[in-house]
């Protein structure tokens, strides 16, 4: 009989003694097997290494057909997640032309009776070539020794490519993911010529007149609500690992690829802007001494230039000259907190009140509140690989119990009430106070106990959603972007990135036409309004922030 088809049960032990030293054991056999698959991953993946280095091939990565036995399904997929409506829903379809179908007559009998006409709706659409020679009138004055044209209509002029091209070029890459090679092909079977360096020219030089809107969206955006949603995910620039910060609301979604991910970076990023920013005044004072700077640094500290702001070269040229002896470790926390303290400073743009996010250290301290994701928690419990029985049935016991707190919770934000956030609160408390025999699963709990303010600020703001799902899938087009097209070669093509795939994001979002939209920035309609103004309509519409100016339900 192998171990884990014993069924033990600590509890029916009387012995307190020898429950104890039972749980102890068990605990030890789960860490060894946890241990032992780790390393043989880890041994694979050296052979692996080995024979690749020695010219060969390594194993490849095929699972089987059919596991010897049903691995157990720890996810939180099928506990968190409610029944979808399956009807389907399709808007009603826009008519362009109607065409007649008549019958023949000749071919009816004789008694056969007129009856109307009925209608049947077809969808298509027509993508072929339409190049136009534009026969330009011109004048020459001898006197001025000037020669006139007569003039291009809106969107042709200083380009080789119509707005047509142009803005299908961008909608395929930015919108649907398209790469490049595939978009030359597509428009090269419909007879357009142009060139692979061309498409990549239109991807990137195209977009300059996106850059503003791009930040008048950033700015609309953190005014339309107190908290944002935040994430990141890896990206690169000409091979060389970068990052793609992710700041929005369900009105907006802001890109931001940064060499970095710490605490700076992401200051930079809610302000919008590149090159870090520092003040030296009492909030930095006093942040400093929170991250645990000592008093005589803090002394010196006080002396760099008072309440003004500095660019990352005047600070660090004050800084030289009067901390030069401080180490890495207090360095660093002097510059968040002059970087810290610089940004609630600031006027230019809104300061976020509350994050939502994971638990990323970088994202700490930085706003009033901070929200944390029941997911990304949930997902700590999914992880857990219990390997006996008992352990097992805890694990699932438990994960039952937290999906269905997760449940209360959502119902809590339709419907708040002060009474309600008193019982969640409590009904916290005694699910997190469990005590499993399984330690991994203990250990969990009291991660997830000691976040108790971050998780459950949702009764204090029932605005705040429970998850940070937006942001991790404003993400997702990152990562799927990075699949297809890798990454820009070039700093220009990183912010063509983010700036269109801002405005992809915000305005579908917002309902509005991608298509559309493109096309109308493309040929200088403006008939489709500022996405900044859509977002400020929607917000005063929508009042996100509404529990942060009124009393509270728990208060």
């Amino acid at each position: 009989m192998e171990l884990q088809d014993l069924s033990i049960d600590p509890d029916t032990i009387a012995d307190p003694n020898l429950r104890r030293c039972i749980v102890g054991l068990l605990n030890i056999v789960q860490q060894l097997r946890e241990d032992n698959a780790r390393l043989r991953t880890e041994n694979g993946r050296l052979r692996d290494e080995v024979a690749r280095l020695k010219g060969e091939q390594g194993r490849p990565n095929v699972p089987p057909n059919r596991p010897a036995s049903p691995p157990r399904d720890h996810s939180s997929e099928r506990r968190r997640k409610e029944p979808k409506d399956r009807t389907l829903k399709r808007a009603a379809i826009e008519v362009d032309r109607t065409v007649p179908c008549p019958v023949d007559r000749a071919t009816l009998p004789p008694d056969a009776e007129f009856k109307g006409t009925e209608t049947k709706v077809v969808q298509d659409v027509v993508l072929r070539r339409d190049n136009i020679a534009f026969a330009r009138e011109k004048f020459y004055s001898p006197s001025l020794g000037k020669t006139f044209y007569g003039p291009l209509p809106a969107g042709y002029a200083g380009y080789h490519f119509g707005p047509g091209v142009r803005s299908l070029v961008l909608v395929l890459y930015y919108a649907t993911g398209a790469s490049e090679p595939k978009i030359l092909e597509l428009l090269t079977h419909v007879g357009v010529q142009l060139s692979a360096g061309e498409i990549s020219n239109l991807v990137i030089h195209d977009v300059q007149a996106f850059h503003d809107e791009k930040a008048a969206v950033h700015k609309a955006g953190l005014e339309s609500s107190p908290w944002q949603h935040i994430d990141d995910t890896s990206t690169r620039i000409d091979g060389v690992g970068h990052y793609c910060h992710l700041v929005g609301n369900p009105l907006f979604s802001i890109y931001s690829t940064q060499p970095a991910k710490d605490r700076l970076t992401v200051i930079d990023v809610l302000r919008g802007q590149d090159g870090h920013r520092f003040r030296v005044n009492d909030e930095a004072v006093a942040r400093a001494a929170a991250l645990g700077v000592p008093g005589g640094h803090l002394a010196y500290f006080q002396r760099l230039p008072w309440d003004v702001e500095l660019d990352a070269a005047a600070f660090t040229a004050a800084f030289e000259a009067t901390l030069s002896w401080v180490g890495v470790q207090a360095r660093k926390k002097l510059y968040e907190a002059a970087s810290m303290a610089a940004y609630h400073a600031q006027t230019a743009m809104p300061v976020v009140r509350t994050l939502l996010g994971d638990d990323a250290g970088q994202f700490d301290a930085l706003t009033e509140t901070r929200g944390l994701c029941w997911i990304h928690d949930g997902r700590h419990y999914a992880k857990l690989t219990p390997f006996l029985p008992t352990f097992q049935t805890e694990l699932d016991a438990f994960q039952d119990r937290f999906w269905d707190f997760y449940r209360e919770l959502r119902a809590y934000r339709a419907a708040p009430s002060a009474a309600e956030a008193t019982r969640l609160s409590a009904a916290f408390d005694v699910l997190f106070d469990t005590q499993p025999t399984y330690a991994a699963l203990a250990a969990r709990i009291a991660s997830t106990r000691a976040n108790k303010g971050e998780l459950l600020l949702v009764l204090e703001h029932p605005e705040l959603p429970l998850h940070n799902n937006a942001a991790e899938l404003d993400a997702r087009a990152r990562v799927r972007k990075r699949d297809v097209s890798f990454g820009p070669r070039t700093t220009a093509g990183a912010r063509a990135w983010d700036t269109m795939q801002s405005l992809v994001a915000t305005a579908k979002k917002l309902g509005v036409n991608v298509y559309e939209y493109v096309a109308d920035r493309v040929r200088g309609l403006g008939e489709i309004p500022p996405l900044a103004q859509v977002i400020a309509a929607r917000a005063a519409a929508m009042d996100l922030g509404a529990s942060w100016r009124l009393p509270t339900p728990s208060g």
